[in-house]
């Protein structure tokens, strides 16, 4: 046993049973006060050990499940670097938060949160719900806590979204629409949307496309890394083509954004701002994709090639982006018509 003064400070060190123990002794202003408060540490770790009292549980703060829920995305969520869930976890908690005082009920009050202060929608809630349950369930496996509270936090009942694609029918050209008002009020995404309609790619998979993946040798982007989890090499069209030659080599990310030097990590404000002034209603940015998908059903393109371009590994998820103008269906009732 080694007693020490550090600081005008009195400190306590020794070995029991193979463990090494460091202790303040706080309050003691002699060496022998300092040898007297290193007893009874002693002798509570003893009689911790032999079972008498309970060992006292190590409090963990939510900075070392947020650093635990890190590295485990860092391998596993290819969503890493770009979303924001430990910012807004540590912007209700607090890093310095003991996670042993988050109750089910502060579960809930952080989804109200969520909903309210933050505004987002039910199922980005019902994502942060499950991001800060994933902590929980790490701390577990790693064996610094016991209990996961945010299981008895039940997720929000989402509904069912109808998919929409934008319509040129007739009088109704909802992208001429919507190129409108991204021009005259956000045209900082125009790039983004041209490259979704060309190219049927996820939002992410634009967000994150670097310039490696853009070959002009052979005129396609390759999609490293996709949903389905395989590699899909996307023809580039001629109008594509134009765009991408405009855009200067200022970063590794083919689309910057012009105020951070960063890629994209979302456009919800400048999407909303341009829906709600080309008059779209429901209408998400990932619809842009479906719309491309939908165009190409109706020019005929066989559903085998569109659902290797769209990186479909089922044909039945191709299938679900198939509908039918109005048009169509009024060719189809004059097949009708035309038996006697």
């Amino acid at each position: 046993m080694t007693i020490s003064k550090k600081n005008g400070k009195w400190y306590c060190r020794f070995q029991l049973n193979g463990e090494r123990h460091h202790y303040l002794c706080a309050g003691a202003t002699t060496e022998k006060e300092a040898a007297k408060i290193e007893n009874q540490f002693l002798y509570k770790l003893q009689q911790q050990q032999n079972g008498v009292i309970p060992k006292e549980t190590k409090r963990i703060r939510l900075k070392v499940l947020n650093k635990l829920y890190d590295d485990y995305a860092k391998i596993n969520k290819k969503s890493y670097g770009r979303d924001t869930f430990t910012k807004v976890i540590t912007e209700y908690f607090g890093e310095d938060k003991y996670v042993d005082t988050i109750t089910p009920e502060e579960g809930e009050k952080f989804k109200q949160w969520l909903a309210v202060e933050k505004g987002f929608s039910v199922s980005t809630i019902n994502k942060y719900r499950i991001a800060l349950s994933k902590r929980f369930n790490l701390g577990i496996a790693n064996k610094l806590i016991k209990e996961n509270p945010i299981r008895e936090v039940a997720s929000l009942r989402e509904k069912n979204y109808i998919p929409r694609y934008l319509v040129v029918d007739g009088e109704v050209n909802e992208e001429e629409n919507l190129y409108k008002a991204i021009r005259e009020l956000r045209p900082h995404i125009e790039k983004l949307v041209t490259t979704a309609l060309q190219t049927m790619m996820r939002k992410g998979e634009i967000f994150g496309l670097k310039w490696f993946q853009v070959n002009y040798d052979y005129n396609i982007i390759r999609i490293v890394e996709s949903k389905s989890g395989k590699a899909r090499d996307i023809p580039i069209s001629e109008k594509l083509l134009t765009l991408l030659k405009s855009i200067p080599r200022t970063s590794e990310y083919v689309f910057v954004n012009p105020d951070t030097g960063k890629p994209y990590t979302d456009i919800k404000h400048s999407w909303k701002t341009v829906c709600d002034a080309a008059g779209l209603k429901n209408f998400r940015f990932h619809d842009l994709r479906h719309t491309a998908i939908t165009r190409m059903v109706e020019k005929g393109v066989p559903l085998p090639v569109v659902q290797e371009l769209a990186g479909h590994t089922k044909i039945e998820t191709t299938m679900r982006y198939i509908h039918t103008s109005s048009k169509q269906k009024l060719d189809a009732i004059e097949v009708l018509n035309s038996y006697n």
